[in-house]
């Protein structure tokens, strides 16, 4: 732990401007991210004796090894940096919003040229138009099959239309009327997406516009004797009518707004929003707020303000398409009704109405409808709260006690904050793949997750596994000091680096190339002493000497320990065991994936890499317009000649290749195969 004194920095070198201040730990890493009005008042907060401090403000402190602030303009400004630094660091010391469940959205992809209405969850894409989130899917299923009647957009998938497309036959949707059936003409593209967005236009809450149009048209029809027609037209409103009315009315037609509730403790939060648009409940949504830091409930309303709005002030950052920066701005509402208001309610005001365009009211119902709604929301934020509480009931303390049984275990000075484990799977040595994942606070961190593909001294793979293990270890701790190097922590000799499979790219996009300076409290090899002595004499020749290392046997789920004759043996029921069992696993599954994946892609391009004149590019050609090597080898050579760049002698001669190439399917990868008790591995495979 280090001292806050030997970082403090001296009092008159923090500005008393508005600003953002960034506390990071030994190894660089952004740990803890916050604004302030006054930067030197509230950063001499941090700086006083520790024992007055909370004591999770006391862990930060002492976790950290060094400050640094940025000035900005106003504390409007700061607020917005704040958002962004946070969801970029992700520090673990700032307040985690978790969804307590995954909410489901209705999409409509104007980003396409032939828009489509689908169910979807997941992060949301730049152009298209989102509603919701709503509680169930089943939900949002009905809703669309009776607006389907009005609004007959297309629902199919790119595959299903592309086949409707290529037949010209509409699917069975296209044949009932429940889809305009772009696919074969039936409507223009153009016709087809302003039916698209009028859609949109009734579930952003225009919906009497439509009732009343379809009501002209009906009275219409009926006076022109179609009574057909207008029975049809009738049904058509009577569906507008049933949608509308899935969602309760609860304010004025004219009301936008979004309610949230708040109820938790001193450890865990949970917090619902109910958006409201157009006096109609159109979406809901709900987090679990696990509080890492020392906050009241004004604010954690902020920072919950900033999560749900942050990302409409980064699309219109961004500078995006009209149709997203419509989007962002009309989810923002005109009031938002608070269980308490933030500390600063002037500041977190002025920020939504910057991102709205327009007056945005945020206050406490007090009377009234709004009143009534908002016990509600806070009802059913306290029966969330206790369903987190029955299905993961004692996790934090579970997670705190498996790291504090390692810690013992394995002798180590502190808990096992984070935690590598590397696993290799080949088939007969061949495609040799590896994994690296990375679990914090026993949690796995998926965008920390690393392949490698093996090398070897020749390029042509590793000797064995042992040999495999090695490499990587080199590869990933080789990294790690030529970004300490770069740092100017020390001097390393890092030529003959490898990079890891996808970090290079990674980096090009992102700009950030420090993720490898983390080094890890705790490494794990998928394996016993052979792997473990390999991974040991890895870190030894890099010099590398506070990174703890064990291995977890499969067999009998022994730890093993460099240099010592006998395994760690942990209880079997231990939370200890269960968590090196999961970040174990967790490899294996990991590592399996890459080796699939890269022996799919060999196999795939092997049985026409011997044929005179077909290069890399004529490959692709082929596999792209036969789409398998199993129809390429049921087509004709004129077929295969009829593709871009082929001639008749080159298709007679891929023709040839792939008859002498056998069509089986290669063996298994060593590994989850094996594991599973279905095969016995063979020693041999492995080259021990």
């Amino acid at each position: 732990m280090a001292d806050p004194a030997t970082y403090r920095p001296k009092p008159g070198e923090i500005p008393t401007s508005p600003g953002v201040y960034r506390f990071r730990d030994a190894h660089g890493r952004v740990i803890y991210v916050g604004k302030a009005k006054n930067l030197r008042a509230r950063l001499s907060s941090y700086f006083q004796d520790v024992a007055n401090l909370h004591h999770r403000t006391q862990t930060m402190v002492t976790t950290a090894a060094s400050v640094e602030w940025t000035v900005v303009g106003t504390e409007v400004e700061a607020l917005a940096l704040e958002y962004s630094w946070i969801k970029e660091f992700d520090p673990r010391f700032n307040i985690k919003y978790r969804d307590d469940k995954s909410y489901p959205y209705l999409a409509v992809t104007l980003s396409e040229a032939i828009p489509r209405a689908q169910v979807m969850r997941g992060a949301k894409r730049p152009g298209n138009r989102y509603f919701g989130p709503y509680g169930h899917a089943w939900a949002i299923r009905e809703t669309l099959d009776l607006l389907l009647r009005v609004f007959p957009i297309r629902t199919c998938s790119a595959g299903v239309y592309k086949r409707a497309h290529q037949t010209d036959r509409p699917c069975l949707l296209g044949y009932i009327d429940k889809c305009s059936a772009p696919c074969v003409g039936r409507i223009s593209p153009e016709d087809h997406r302003s039916l698209a967005e009028d859609f949109c236009d009734f579930m952003a809450g225009d919906t009497q516009r439509f009732v009343r149009r379809l009501e002209k048209q009906m009275q219409q029809a009926a006076a022109d004797l179609e009574y057909e027609q207008a029975a049809r037209l009738r049904d058509d409103i009577q569906a507008l009518q049933r949608a509308t009315e899935k969602n309760a009315v609860v304010l004025g037609d004219a009301t936008d707004a979004d309610v949230f509730a708040l109820v938790g403790d001193d450890l865990e939060a949970a917090v619902q929003v109910f958006h409201v648009r157009g006096g109609r409940i159109r979406g809901q949504r709900g987090w679990i707020v696990e509080k890492v830091e020392d906050v009241t409930d004004a604010e954690l309303v902020e920072h919950l303000l900033q999560q749900v709005y942050g990302s409409a002030d980064e699309t219109l950052a961004a500078g995006a398409d009209p149709v997203s920066r419509a989007a962002a701005r009309d989810a923002v509402p005109r009031e938002v009704l608070v269980p308490v208001l933030p500390p600063d309610p002037q500041q977190v005001t002025a920020w939504l109405t910057g991102l709205r365009g327009a007056k945005v009211d945020v206050r406490v119902p007090q009377r009234g409808d709004k009143r009534e709604l908002a016990e509600t929301v806070r009802k059913n934020a306290e029966h969330a709260l206790a369903l987190h509480r029955t299905r993961r009931a004692g996790d934090l303390t579970t997670r705190s006690q498996a790291l504090r049984e390692i810690q013992e275990a394995l002798d180590l000075d502190t808990a096992p904050l984070r935690i590598e484990c590397y696993d290799v799977s080949h088939t007969q040595g061949t495609y040799q793949s590896a994994s690296m994942v990375v679990f914090e606070d026993g949690l796995p961190r998926k965008s920390e997750y690393r392949t490698f593909s093996i090398r070897g001294p020749e390029g042509d793979g590793a000797r064995d596994d042992t040999a495999a293990m090695y490499e990587v270890i080199t590869r990933r701790f080789r990294r790690y000091l030529q970004e300490r190097s770069r740092l100017g922590e020390v001097e390393v000799d890092t030529s003959g680096e490898v990079p890891v499979s996808g970090e290079v790219e990674a980096d090009a996009k992102t700009g950030r190339t420090e993720r490898f300076a983390y080094p890890p409290n705790l490494v794990v090899v998928d394996g016993g002493p052979p792997q473990v002595t390999a991974a040991a004499r890895a870190l030894e020749d890099l010099g590398i000497t506070d990174v703890a290392l064990c291995g977890l046997a499969k067999r009998l789920e022994e730890v093993w320990v460099p240099g010592e004759e006998y395994p760690v043996i942990l209880q079997r029921a231990s939370e200890g065991l269960y968590l090196l069992q999961r970040v174990r696993d967790e490899a294996h599954r990991f590592a399996i994936a890459q080796h699939r994946r890269r022996r799919s892609k060999g196999m795939t391009a092997s049985a026409l890499d011997d044929v005179p004149g077909l290069g890399p590019a004529r490959k692709k050609a082929l596999l792209t317009h036969f789409g398998s090597l199993k129809r390429l080898r049921a087509a004709s050579v004129e077929e295969i000649a009829s593709v871009r760049g082929m001639g008749e002698r080159t298709a007679a001669a891929v023709l040839a290749a792939l008859a002498q190439s056998p069509a089986g399917s290669p063996a298994p990868a060593q590994g989850a195969e094996a594991a599973s008790g279905s095969v016995a591995p063979d020693p041999g495979m492995l080259g021990a």
